[in-house]
């Protein structure tokens, strides 16, 4: 699974007990409707990969679902849910223009002039 957005935090590396377990999060933005900030954690030595990302870039970030069940003292089952990534890539941004094909200029289109007021189109608007 992937996820795409602009980064709006890159964390520092934290590490955890006896066995230097490590753990750095990013959160990612997406661009859409209702933009939602999902957090992704990179854990060992994938920390490494979020070296030479920053606050404002777009990436695709490649991820796992994982998901974990814990017995609380008092005998009661919990579960939590995590997102995993395991690569980032930069995303080109579509507002350099070097993807874009050129644009005619406007003097190339020509006004359509045998529109008749009675003619009635089938478009909802």
């Amino acid at each position: 699974m992937e996820v795409q957005g602009r980064i709006k935090m890159v964390g520092e590396t934290q590490t955890f007990g006896n066995n230097g377990f490590r753990k750095r999060e990013i959160v990612v933005t997406t661009e859409e409707q209702y933009p939602q900030h999902i957090m992704v954690e990179f854990v060992q030595d994938k920390t490494d990969l979020l070296n030479s990302y920053q606050v404002g870039q777009q990436v695709k970030i490649s991820i796992n679902l994982r998901g974990r069940e814990w017995v609380n003292p008092q005998g009661e089952t919990k579960y939590f849910n995590s997102i995993q990534g395991w690569r980032i890539e930069a995303l080109q941004t579509e507002a350099t223009g070097e993807n874009l094909p050129p644009v005619p200029p406007m003097d190339a289109f020509e006004p359509a002039g045998d529109l008749k007021e009675d003619d009635h189109d089938d478009l909802p608007f």
